[in-house]
C-alpha cells in the first residue's frame, strides 16, 4: 500500500497518477482537516490560476525564485502543456488570459477541484479527512514505514509521500517535521508572495489607485548591497502596497526581507520608461508651453492624477501655482519624488487568503527524476514540502502538479 500524507494539490495528483499507472496498489489519502483541497479552493481569488501559458522549461524555470534548476528536467517530463491536456480530458475547459494564466473557462476552482476529487473516486482512491499524522518511522527489518495517527491509531506501508505544504509559523511542524525525523535537512521557512505594509504620507488617501508600470527598489542595511530590484504594476491599499511588481520582489527577497524583519526603505520610479534628463526636459517644455494653467494640470506621463496630486503635495508645491511660477528647486523635488521616492516599509500581510512558502526539504536530497528521497527509501515528496516556490502567475500550482505526477509515477514504477 502507499500512503500520501496531505490532500493538497500536490498529493491528491499523486495519489492519482499513483492508481492511473498501477490501478491494483492501495493507494490511500489522508488529510488532518476538514476538507481537502482547500487552498486550490480559495486561491486566485476563488478562480483557481491552475497553471501558465509557458511551454519552454528554460523559460519556466526562471519564474521559480527557489527550486528552477531541480525543475528544469521535470518540466521536460511534464508541464503546462501536459496540465492542460489532463484537465480538459476531466471535462475541465481552461482559458488562457494575456498575461499568459491560465483559468477555467467558467472563472470557478470549484470546477478544478470538483474534477480531482472525482478522478481520485473513480480511480479507488481512499480519502480519509480529519486524520493527522503524529508520527512517521521506518523499520529496518521489515521496510516498511509505520505512521502513527492523531487519533491514536496505527498504520503500515511500504511507500509514503509527503505533501502537505509549506509552513510559515515558527519552529518544525507537520510535514517538516515528519521530513526532519527520517533525516532530511529543511531550510528554514519564512513566507513567500506577501504585500508590504506602509504609512509613508504620499500613499493617504491613495487605498485602490493602480499605477500600471512601475520600478520599486527595496534597499536597507541588511539587504543586498544592489537591491531587489521589480517592473510592473503596483496597487495601493488601505495597509500599504501589492500589485504584481511587489508580489515578485517579496518572492525573490523572501529571505532577505525576512532577515531584515521586514523593515526596509523601497525607492518607487513611479515613471520607468523615461530617463531622469528626459523627464526633466518633458517637465522644462511642459511648463514653456502651459505657464498659465496650474500645475495640477500635469503632463501626460502615464501616472494617475491622484498619485501626481499626492506627489505634489509631498514636495510642497500647491495645485493652484501656475506652471510658469514653478523654479528649478520645486522642478528638482518634483523630479526627485517621480522617480526616487522613498517609502518606508515596515511589515508584511498576507496576499489575500493565499500564502507560499519559502523553505521546505533540501532539494539536493531528493531525486526529480521520482521525487524519491536520497535519504530514504521509499520516501516521496512533492509540492511546496519542498524548497521550492514560484512566483504569483500560476507556477506554484504548475510545480505541485509537476512534482505530484514524478511521485506518483515513482512511487510504483519500483
Amino acid at each position: 500500500m502507499i500512503v500520501v500524507i496531505g490532500g493538497g494539490p500536490a498529493g491528491f495528483f499523486a495519489a492519482i497518477t499513483a492508481r492511473e499507472a498501477q490501478p491494483d496498489i492501495p493507494v490511500l489519502l489522508l488529510e488532518k482537516h476538514q476538507n481537502v483541497l482547500r487552498k486550490v479552493l480559495v486561491s486566485g481569488g476563488g478562480r483557481c490560476n491552475v497553471t501558465h501559458n509557458c511551454h519552454d522549461p528554460r523559460e519556466l524555470i526562471k519564474q521559480y525564485p527557489r527550486g528552477g534548476r531541480e525543475l528544469n528536467g521535470a518540466f521536460h517530463r511534464f508541464g503546462p502543456g501536459d496540465t492542460m491536456s489532463w484537465f480538459e480530458d476531466q471535462g475541465v475547459p481552461l482559458k488562457a488570459e494575456p498575461d499568459g494564466r491560465i483559468f477555467p473557462t467558467s472563472d470557478s476552482s470549484t470546477n478544478i477541484v470538483e474534477a480531482l476529487q472525482t478522478a481520485a473516486y473513480n480511480l479507488g482512491v481512499q480519502v480519509r479527512t480529519r486524520c493527522g499524522v503524529k508520527s512517521l518511522n521506518f523499520d529496518p527489518l521489515t521496510h516498511e514505514f509505520h505512521l502513527e495517527l492523531d487519533d491514536g491509531s496505527a498504520l503500515s506501508c511500504a511507500k509514503v509521500m509527503i505533501a502537505t505544504g509549506g509552513q510559515t509559523s515558527g519552529g518544525l511542524h507537520g510535514g517538516f517535521a515528519l521530513a526532519a525525523g527520517l533525516g532530511h535537512t529543511i531550510e528554514n521557512p519564512v513566507p513567500s508572495l506577501f504585500t508590504f505594509k506602509s504609512q509613508d504620507p504620499l500613499l493617504y488617501g491613495l487605498a485602490g489607485l493602480a499605477a500600471p508600470k512601475v520600478t520599486i527598489k527595496a534597499k536597507g542595511q541588511d539587504l543586498p548591497t544592489k537591491g531587489l530590484v521589480e517592473t510592473g504594476p503596483v496597487l495601493v491599499t488601505h495597509w500599504g502596497l501589492s500589485g504584481p511588481a511587489i508580489l515578485r520582489l517579496s518572492a525573490w527577497g523572501a529571505r532577505a526581507l525576512a532577515e531584515a524583519e521586514y523593515r526596509f526603505n523601497l525607492n518607487v520610479n513611479w515613471c520607468p520608461d523615461v530617463s531622469r534628463v528626459d523627464l526633466d526636459n518633458q517637465l522644462i517644455n511642459w511648463a514653456e508651453s502651459n505657464g498659465r494653467k496650474q500645475i495640477s494640470h500635469g503632463p501626460e506621463l502615464g501616472i494617475p492624477r491622484r498619485l501626481w496630486e499626492a506627489i505634489l503635495d509631498k514636495v510642497h508645491i500647491p495645485k493652484d501655482r501656475k506652471w510658469a511660477e514653478l523654479g528649478k528647486k520645486s522642478r528638482n523635488a518634483l523630479l526627485e519624488a517621480l522617480t526616487a521616492s522613498n517609502l518606508s516599509v515596515y511589515g508584511k500581510t498576507a496576499n489575500k487568503e493565499e500564502f507560499v512558502t519559502c523553505g521546505g526539504v533540501r532539494l539536493k536530497e531528493v531525486d526529480f527524476k521520482t521525487m524519491e528521497s536520497r535519504v530514504q527509501p521509499g520516501l516521496f515528496f512533492a509540492g511546496e514540502v519542498l524548497d521550492i516556490d514560484g512566483i504569483t502567475g500560476g507556477f506554484n500550482f504548475q510545480g505541485c502538479w509537476t512534482t505530484g505526477y514524478l511521485a506518483g509515477m515513482g512511487m510504483v514504477q519500483k
